[in-house]
Protein backbone atom coordinates (compact mmCIF):
# COMPACT_ATOMS: atom_id res chain seq x y z
CA UNK A 1 0.00 0.00 0.00
CA UNK A 2 1.23 3.39 -0.64
CA UNK A 3 0.86 6.33 1.89
CA UNK A 4 1.31 8.71 -1.76
CA UNK A 5 -2.29 7.54 -1.93
CA UNK A 6 -4.04 8.54 1.00
CA UNK A 7 -8.02 8.20 0.39
CA UNK A 8 -6.92 4.80 -0.80
CA UNK A 9 -4.40 3.74 1.61
CA UNK A 10 -6.79 4.89 3.80
CA UNK A 11 -10.27 2.34 3.04
CA UNK A 12 -7.42 -0.66 2.77
CA UNK A 13 -5.90 0.43 5.92
CA UNK A 14 -9.76 0.64 7.57
CA UNK A 15 -10.73 -2.49 6.18
CA UNK A 16 -7.53 -4.44 7.63
CA UNK A 17 -7.41 -2.75 10.79
CA UNK A 18 -11.50 -3.75 11.14
CA UNK A 19 -10.58 -7.41 10.14
CA UNK A 20 -7.66 -7.99 13.27
CA UNK A 21 -10.15 -6.79 15.43
CA UNK A 22 -13.12 -9.09 14.28
CA UNK A 23 -11.16 -12.49 13.85
CA UNK A 24 -9.51 -14.82 15.68
CA UNK A 25 -9.22 -13.17 19.51
CA UNK A 26 -12.39 -11.99 20.17
CA UNK A 27 -12.56 -9.05 22.72
CA UNK A 28 -9.21 -7.71 24.34
CA UNK A 29 -9.89 -4.98 27.45
CA UNK A 30 -6.69 -2.64 27.69
CA UNK A 31 -6.23 -2.14 31.46
CA UNK A 32 -4.54 0.83 32.80
CA UNK A 33 -2.48 1.78 35.75
CA UNK A 34 -4.02 3.71 38.48
CA UNK A 35 -2.67 6.12 41.18
CA UNK A 36 -0.09 8.68 40.99
CA UNK A 37 2.45 5.92 42.12
CA UNK A 38 1.73 3.80 39.45
CA UNK A 39 2.04 6.72 36.34
CA UNK A 40 5.66 6.95 37.35
CA UNK A 41 6.24 3.47 37.32
CA UNK A 42 4.48 3.35 33.79
CA UNK A 43 7.23 5.31 32.84
CA UNK A 44 10.36 3.71 34.00
CA UNK A 45 9.15 0.44 33.49
CA UNK A 46 8.69 1.59 29.97
CA UNK A 47 12.46 2.99 29.70
CA UNK A 48 12.82 -0.28 30.82
CA UNK A 49 11.61 -2.46 28.18
CA UNK A 50 12.88 -0.26 25.27
CA UNK A 51 15.28 -2.67 23.13
CA UNK A 52 14.66 -6.03 25.62
CA UNK A 53 12.07 -9.13 26.14
CA UNK A 54 9.09 -8.75 28.35
CA UNK A 55 10.46 -11.08 30.71
CA UNK A 56 13.69 -9.10 30.93
CA UNK A 57 12.10 -5.81 31.20
CA UNK A 58 9.67 -7.20 34.28
CA UNK A 59 12.68 -8.83 36.06
CA UNK A 60 14.46 -5.58 36.15
CA UNK A 61 11.91 -3.76 37.30
CA UNK A 62 10.77 -6.22 40.18
CA UNK A 63 14.83 -5.65 40.90
CA UNK A 64 14.70 -2.06 41.06
CA UNK A 65 11.37 -1.91 43.26
CA UNK A 66 13.21 -4.44 45.42
CA UNK A 67 15.70 -2.27 46.01
CA UNK A 68 14.72 1.13 45.87
CA UNK A 69 10.91 0.76 47.48
CA UNK A 70 10.48 4.87 47.21
CA UNK A 71 10.87 6.51 43.43
CA UNK A 72 12.45 9.23 45.63
CA UNK A 73 14.97 6.71 46.81
CA UNK A 74 15.51 5.29 43.35
CA UNK A 75 16.22 9.08 42.26
CA UNK A 76 18.65 9.57 44.72
CA UNK A 77 20.63 6.49 44.82
CA UNK A 78 24.52 6.11 43.68
CA UNK A 79 23.81 5.31 39.59
CA UNK A 80 26.23 2.37 40.01
CA UNK A 81 23.10 1.05 42.20
CA UNK A 82 20.87 1.52 39.61
CA UNK A 83 22.89 -0.31 36.87
CA UNK A 84 23.44 -2.68 38.84
CA UNK A 85 19.50 -3.49 39.84
CA UNK A 86 18.36 -3.48 36.24
CA UNK A 87 20.91 -5.27 34.53
CA UNK A 88 18.61 -7.67 33.29
CA UNK A 89 16.97 -5.23 30.93
CA UNK A 90 20.44 -4.64 29.27
CA UNK A 91 21.86 -1.58 28.19
CA UNK A 92 21.80 -0.86 32.01
CA UNK A 93 24.32 2.10 31.84
CA UNK A 94 22.54 3.67 29.58
CA UNK A 95 18.87 3.21 31.31
CA UNK A 96 19.87 3.94 35.11
CA UNK A 97 21.24 7.60 34.62
CA UNK A 98 18.53 8.37 32.23
CA UNK A 99 15.88 7.00 34.87
CA UNK A 100 17.31 9.20 37.43
CA UNK A 101 17.01 12.01 35.11
CA UNK A 102 13.95 11.58 34.69
CA UNK A 103 12.63 11.61 37.96
CA UNK A 104 15.18 14.74 39.10
CA UNK A 105 13.58 16.44 36.08
CA UNK A 106 9.63 16.04 37.26
CA UNK A 107 11.11 16.66 40.63
CA UNK A 108 12.68 19.64 39.66
CA UNK A 109 9.72 21.68 37.61
CA UNK A 110 7.05 20.04 39.61
CA UNK A 111 7.79 19.47 43.16
CA UNK A 112 7.86 16.42 43.61
CA UNK A 113 7.65 13.09 41.93
CA UNK A 114 3.91 12.61 40.37
CA UNK A 115 3.22 12.76 36.93
CA UNK A 116 -0.57 13.57 37.76
CA UNK A 117 -0.33 17.54 36.28
CA UNK A 118 -0.50 15.60 33.16
CA UNK A 119 -3.83 14.33 33.23
CA UNK A 120 -4.88 18.06 33.21
CA UNK A 121 -3.58 18.74 30.04
CA UNK A 122 -4.91 18.04 26.86
CA UNK A 123 -3.17 14.44 25.03
CA UNK A 124 -1.14 16.92 22.53
CA UNK A 125 0.51 18.87 25.04
CA UNK A 126 1.03 15.85 27.31
CA UNK A 127 2.80 14.26 24.64
CA UNK A 128 4.93 17.05 23.58
CA UNK A 129 5.98 17.64 27.49
CA UNK A 130 6.95 13.98 27.74
CA UNK A 131 8.59 13.68 24.30
CA UNK A 132 10.98 16.58 26.00
CA UNK A 133 12.32 13.91 28.35
CA UNK A 134 15.76 12.00 27.29
CA UNK A 135 15.00 9.00 25.88
CA UNK A 136 11.19 9.57 25.22
CA UNK A 137 10.28 8.83 22.23
CA UNK A 138 6.71 8.38 20.71
CA UNK A 139 6.46 4.92 21.91
CA UNK A 140 7.54 5.66 25.20
CA UNK A 141 4.97 8.64 25.26
CA UNK A 142 2.09 7.31 23.97
CA UNK A 143 2.33 3.90 26.24
CA UNK A 144 2.64 6.15 29.40
CA UNK A 145 -0.08 8.16 28.37
CA UNK A 146 -2.93 5.35 27.34
CA UNK A 147 -1.75 2.80 29.96
CA UNK A 148 -0.69 5.32 32.68
CA UNK A 149 -2.85 8.22 32.21
CA UNK A 150 -5.92 7.30 30.22
CA UNK A 151 -5.29 8.72 27.56
CA UNK A 152 -6.04 8.65 24.04
CA UNK A 153 -2.45 7.65 22.21
CA UNK A 154 -1.51 4.48 20.31
CA UNK A 155 1.82 3.48 20.73
CA UNK A 156 3.47 1.99 17.79
CA UNK A 157 6.57 -0.63 18.74
CA UNK A 158 8.13 -3.38 16.88
CA UNK A 159 5.23 -5.93 16.62
CA UNK A 160 2.68 -3.17 16.01
CA UNK A 161 5.07 -1.60 12.71
CA UNK A 162 5.56 -5.05 11.78
CA UNK A 163 2.61 -6.62 11.59
CA UNK A 164 0.90 -3.17 10.69
CA UNK A 165 3.31 -2.77 7.61
CA UNK A 166 2.83 -6.12 6.25
CA UNK A 167 -1.19 -6.63 6.59
CA UNK A 168 -1.19 -2.67 5.02
CA UNK A 169 -2.27 -0.75 7.91
CA UNK A 170 0.60 1.37 7.57
CA UNK A 171 1.34 2.49 4.30
CA UNK A 172 4.73 1.60 2.41
CA UNK A 173 7.37 4.54 3.02
CA UNK A 174 5.37 5.69 6.22
CA UNK A 175 7.75 6.21 9.26
CA UNK A 176 7.58 4.68 12.46
CA UNK A 177 6.76 7.98 13.73
CA UNK A 178 4.27 8.98 11.53
CA UNK A 179 2.90 5.62 12.07
CA UNK A 180 1.45 6.30 15.40
CA UNK A 181 -0.45 9.01 13.91
CA UNK A 182 -1.44 7.38 10.85
CA UNK A 183 -3.40 4.59 13.12
CA UNK A 184 -4.84 7.13 15.80
CA UNK A 185 -6.58 8.36 13.02
CA UNK A 186 -8.31 4.89 11.95
CA UNK A 187 -9.14 3.56 14.71
CA UNK A 188 -11.73 5.35 17.66
CA UNK A 189 -10.15 6.38 20.31
CA UNK A 190 -12.02 3.67 22.47
CA UNK A 191 -10.17 1.05 20.96
CA UNK A 192 -6.30 2.48 20.79
CA UNK A 193 -5.31 0.31 24.24
CA UNK A 194 -7.15 -3.03 22.74
CA UNK A 195 -6.21 -2.84 19.23
CA UNK A 196 -2.35 -2.15 20.05
CA UNK A 197 -2.69 -5.41 22.47
CA UNK A 198 -4.21 -7.65 19.44
CA UNK A 199 -1.49 -6.47 16.84
CA UNK A 200 1.38 -7.16 19.47
CA UNK A 201 -0.45 -10.52 20.26
CA UNK A 202 -1.05 -11.51 16.77
CA UNK A 203 2.90 -10.46 16.01
CA UNK A 204 3.59 -12.80 18.88
CA UNK A 205 1.72 -15.64 17.95
CA UNK A 206 1.00 -15.61 13.87
CA UNK A 207 3.11 -12.70 12.32
CA UNK A 208 6.10 -13.63 13.59
CA UNK A 209 9.18 -11.73 12.76
CA UNK A 210 11.27 -14.85 11.10
CA UNK A 211 8.72 -17.18 10.14
CA UNK A 212 5.41 -15.66 9.87
CA UNK A 213 2.52 -18.41 10.06
CA UNK A 214 0.44 -17.63 7.16
CA UNK A 215 -0.89 -21.12 6.50
CA UNK A 216 -2.89 -20.41 9.46
CA UNK A 217 -3.56 -16.34 9.60
CA UNK A 218 -7.11 -15.34 10.07
CA UNK A 219 -5.97 -12.25 7.95
CA UNK A 220 -4.95 -13.61 4.80
CA UNK A 221 -7.31 -12.00 2.17
CA UNK A 222 -6.84 -8.54 3.95
CA UNK A 223 -3.19 -9.42 3.80
CA UNK A 224 -0.99 -7.24 2.01
CA UNK A 225 2.40 -9.60 2.39
CA UNK A 226 0.89 -12.75 1.62
CA UNK A 227 -0.49 -11.51 -1.99
CA UNK A 228 2.87 -9.90 -2.59
CA UNK A 229 4.84 -13.41 -1.39
CA UNK A 230 2.19 -15.07 -3.06
CA UNK A 231 2.20 -17.82 0.00
CA UNK A 232 -0.50 -20.59 -0.06
CA UNK A 233 -1.29 -23.86 0.40
CA UNK A 234 0.32 -23.66 4.05
CA UNK A 235 3.53 -22.70 2.69
CA UNK A 236 5.72 -20.48 4.49
CA UNK A 237 7.72 -17.26 2.92
CA UNK A 238 11.04 -18.58 1.48
CA UNK A 239 12.78 -16.17 3.91
CA UNK A 240 12.24 -14.07 6.88
CA UNK A 241 10.49 -10.67 6.23
CA UNK A 242 11.70 -7.53 8.54
CA UNK A 243 9.02 -5.48 7.21
CA UNK A 244 11.48 -2.93 4.44
CA UNK A 245 12.20 -6.43 2.86
CA UNK A 246 13.66 -9.65 3.26
CA UNK A 247 17.19 -9.17 4.77
CA UNK A 248 19.61 -11.03 6.58
CA UNK A 249 21.71 -9.60 9.76
CA UNK A 250 23.74 -10.78 12.11
CA UNK A 251 23.68 -10.57 16.00
CA UNK A 252 26.19 -8.15 16.14
CA UNK A 253 24.54 -5.57 13.71
CA UNK A 254 21.20 -6.09 15.34
CA UNK A 255 22.58 -5.63 18.44
CA UNK A 256 24.41 -2.20 16.81
CA UNK A 257 20.94 -1.03 14.99
CA UNK A 258 19.44 -1.60 19.24
CA UNK A 259 22.10 0.31 20.77
CA UNK A 260 21.72 2.96 18.33
CA UNK A 261 17.58 3.32 19.03
CA UNK A 262 18.12 3.30 22.57
CA UNK A 263 20.46 6.67 22.52
CA UNK A 264 18.17 8.47 20.11
CA UNK A 265 15.47 6.90 22.14
CA UNK A 266 12.09 5.36 21.13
Amino acid sequence: MDAGSPILAASGARAAAGAVQSNRYGRTSARRSEGPGHRVSTLVHTVLSQHTSDTNSHRAFERLRGRFPSWAMLRDAPVEAVVDAIRPAGLSRLKAPRIQALLRRVTAERGRLSLDFLRRWPVDRAKAWLRTLDGVGPKTAAIVLIFGLGKAAFPVDTHVYRVGRRIGIIPKGLSVEKAHGWIEALVRPARYGPFHLLLIRHGREICKAGRPRCSVCPLRRHCDFFRRAGVGGGEQPPAPYWGGGRVSASSEGRHLHRRQDAVNGV
